[in-house]
C-alpha cells in the first residue's frame, strides 16, 4: 500500500523580470496611478518616499513673468535699501527710518514711535495682515506664494543666477548628467559663490533693522560688533543658502504649513490658475489634430506649461498643493496657443465656478464680481476696522504717561505724631525726542502732601516739579503723608506737562491707612 503523497513545502518566489503593478498616489494632487513595482532586493529595507527629482524651470516671456520681475525689484530693494533711509526726529532720537531698538525698547517706522507698552499697535498690525493674507486668498488664491512670499522671491532670484551661469532649461539638465570635470566644477563654484554673497547680504542686511545700519557695518567688519550679530548672519547665510538654492519647491510643498491652510481658505469663486479640461482634452499634437480636428482638444501636449513651473508640477492634473499660482504656465500656454492659431486662456486666472459656466456654454462674470461678494467684504470690513481704530489711538495716545505702584510691605507707616505715610513708585515716561518738565499733583486724599527721595519732608507739598530727559523713562520715589486718622481711599496722581503742548496723564492709586481693607 503505497503512502500518501507529502505536500510540497517550496516557497514560489517572484521573479525580478515580472514586476509587480502597484497603485500609488501623485504627493501633489492625490491621482492615483499604475506603476511598475520591484520588490526590495534581499536584506534592503523598502523606500517609503519619492527622491526628488531636480527641477529646472525653463525661461519665459509674458505678462505674468513681467509682473513677477517688477514685484521682485520692489520686494528686494525695500528689503536691502530700508535700513538705509534716514528720517529726521531730532537730537535725542536715532535718524533711521526703520529701527528695531530692543536695547532701548523702541520700535520706529518713520514719523511712528512704539513704545513697549504700547505692544498693542503691533499685535494690531500682525491682525491685520493676517486679516489681508485671508483676503487675498478667498480672492486671488495663492497670490502670496506666487508672488511675495520670501521663498519665491529668493528661489526666483537664485533660479536666474542658474541661468546667468548654467544656461536654460536644457544646458542646466546636461550639465547635470554630465560628469565631474573641470568645466562643471568651475561653474558649480562660480555660481554656489553668487548663492553666498546674495545670502549673506540677505543676513547682513536683516541685523541692520535692529541698529544704526552706518555704525553697524562698520563694527561688523571691524570686528567690533556684537557676538550675536555675527551667529544671526551666520544662520541667516546658511538657511538662505539652503532654502532658496537647493530645497526650493521642496520647502513649498513639504515643509511650509501656509498651502495646506489656504486651501481651507479657498472656494469655487476664489480666482486660481486653471486648466480648462473641458477644451483641452483629449489632448494630440498639432498633426494629429490636423487629420482628426473633432477628436482632439485644443491641448498639444507639448509640456511647456511643466517645463516653465518653478515647482515642476503638472498643472493639467488639476488643483494641487504644488502649484503657488505664478501664473508662468499661463504665459506659456498663451505663447504656444498663439503660435497654433488657437484661442488663449486654455490656462488661466479663473474661478472654479467660471470655468464650469464657460464649459457649459455661458459667460464668464466680470472680474469684480468675483472680488467683491460677501466673503471677501466681511474680511475687508474686519482688516478696515482694526485699521481705523489703530489711526484713532495713534492720533489720539498722549505723549506723556504716568504709572503708580504702591509698595507692599509695609503697605503705610504711622509716624510719631500720628499722620499716615504711604510710599509710591512713579514711572514717568516722555514720548517726545526733547526733554520737559513736568508737575505731579496729589488728587484726593484731602490734607495729604508729597516729597520725594530728592527732597526732605519739610519741602513736602500737594505738587512736585520733575525735569525728564528726551524719549526716556524715568523712576521717581514718592512719599505721600496724611493726618491722622484717614481713612483708606483713592489717590490720584495727576502728571502735566508745562509746556505748550500741555499734555497730561493721571495714574489711580489705592492710599493705605489703618483698618482699611484691600
Amino acid at each position: 500500500m503505497s503512502s500518501p503523497e507529502a505536500p510540497d513545502t517550496r516557497r514560489a518566489v517572484a521573479k525580478p523580470d515580472k514586476p509587480v503593478s502597484l497603485t500609488v498616489a501623485n504627493p501633489n494632487t492625490g491621482n492615483l496611478r499604475h506603476e511598475p513595482h520591484q520588490p526590495p532586493r534581499e536584506g534592503l529595507p523598502e523606500k517609503l518616499f519619492e527622491k526628488r527629482r531636480a527641477v529646472f524651470p525653463q525661461r519665459v516671456h509674458g505678462f505674468y513673468r513681467n509682473l513677477k520681475y517688477v514685484i521682485l525689484l520692489i520686494t528686494l530693494g525695500i528689503y536691502y535699501a530700508t535700513p538705509w533711509i534716514r528720517w529726521d526726529r531730532g537730537q535725542y532720537a536715532p535718524d533711521q527710518a526703520v529701527l528695531v531698538d530692543i536695547a532701548n525698547r523702541r520700535f520706529y517706522m518713520f514719523g511712528i514711535e512704539i513704545w513697549p507698552h504700547e505692544f498693542y499697535f503691533v499685535a494690531g498690525l500682525l491682525i491685520m495682515a493676517g486679516m489681508g493674507l485671508f483676503l487675498v486668498t478667498s480672492a486671488v488664491g495663492r497670490a502670496w506664494c506666487g508672488y511675495t512670499c520670501p521663498q519665491t522671491v529668493w528661489t526666483d532670484l537664485f533660479q536666474h543666477v542658474d541661468r546667468l551661469v548654467d544656461g536654460d532649461r536644457n544646458a542646466q539638465t546636461r550639465l547635470a548628467r554630465a560628469p565631474w570635470g573641470a568645466a562643471k566644477i568651475a561653474k558649480r563654484a562660480l555660481k554656489w559663490s553668487i548663492y553666498l554673497v546674495i545670502s549673506f547680504w540677505t543676513g547682513g542686511a536683516w541685523i541692520m533693522y535692529f541698529a544704526d545700519a552706518p555704525t553697524l557695518v562698520r563694527d561688523f567688519w571691524s570686528g567690533q560688533a556684537a557676538s550675536v550679530a555675527y551667529v544671526t548672519v551666520a544662520i541667516l547665510t546658511f538657511t538662505t543658502f539652503v532654502l532658496g538654492g537647493f530645497l526650493r519647491e521642496q520647502f513649498c510643498i513639504y515643509m511650509c504649513p501656509w498651502p495646506r491652510i489656504q486651501a481651507a481658505m479657498m472656494d469655487e469663486r476664489s480666482l486660481t490658475v486653471t486648466y480648462k479640461d473641458w477644451r483641452g482634452e483629449p489632448r494630440g499634437s498639432v498633426k494629429k489634430a490636423k487629420a482628426d480636428p473633432a477628436h482632439f482638444g485644443d491641448c498639444v501636449d507639448c509640456l511647456q506649461c511643466v517645463s516653465v513651473c518653478p515647482t515642476g508640477i503638472d498643472i493639467r492634473e488639476g488643483p494641487q498643493v504644488g502649484c503657488i499660482t505664478c501664473a508662468l504656465c499661463i504665459d506659456a500656454c498663451d505663447r504656444v496657443m498663439a503660435e497654433v492659431g488657437r484661442p488663449r486662456g486654455l490656462i488661466d486666472y479663473v474661478t472654479l465656478e467660471d470655468s464650469r459656466r464657460e464649459a457649459a456654454g455661458e459667460e464668464r462674470r466680470l472680474p469684480w464680481r468675483n472680488l467683491v461678494r460677501p466673503r471677501t467684504l466681511v474680511y475687508l470690513g474686519g482688516w478696515a476696522a482694526i485699521g481705523l481704530v489703530m489711526l484713532f489711538a495713534l492720533g489720539a495716545r498722549s505723549h506723556l504717561d504716568i504709572s503708580a505702584a504702591a509698595d507692599r510691605n509695609p503697605p503705610f507707616m504711622l509716624m510719631s505724631d500720628g499722620s499716615i505715610r504711604n510710599a509710591f513708585t512713579l514711572k514717568l515716561r516722555n514720548m517726545e525726542n526733547r526733554p520737559r518738565t513736568v508737575e505731579i499733583a496729589l488728587n484726593g486724599v484731602p490734607g495729604a502732601m508729597m516729597w520725594n527721595d530728592e527732597e526732605s519732608r519739610n519741602a513736602a507739598a500737594r505738587t512736585m516739579r520733575l525735569q525728564l530727559a528726551p524719549d526716556a523713562t524715568r523712576t521717581a520715589r514718592v512719599y505721600v503723608i496724611a493726618p491722622p486718622d484717614t481713612p483708606g481711599q483713592e489717590l490720584g496722581f495727576q502728571l502735566r506737562s508745562l509746556d505748550k503742548e500741555g499734555a497730561s496723564d493721571e495714574a489711580q492709586a489705592q492710599f493705605a491707612a489703618p483698618g482699611a481693607t484691600e
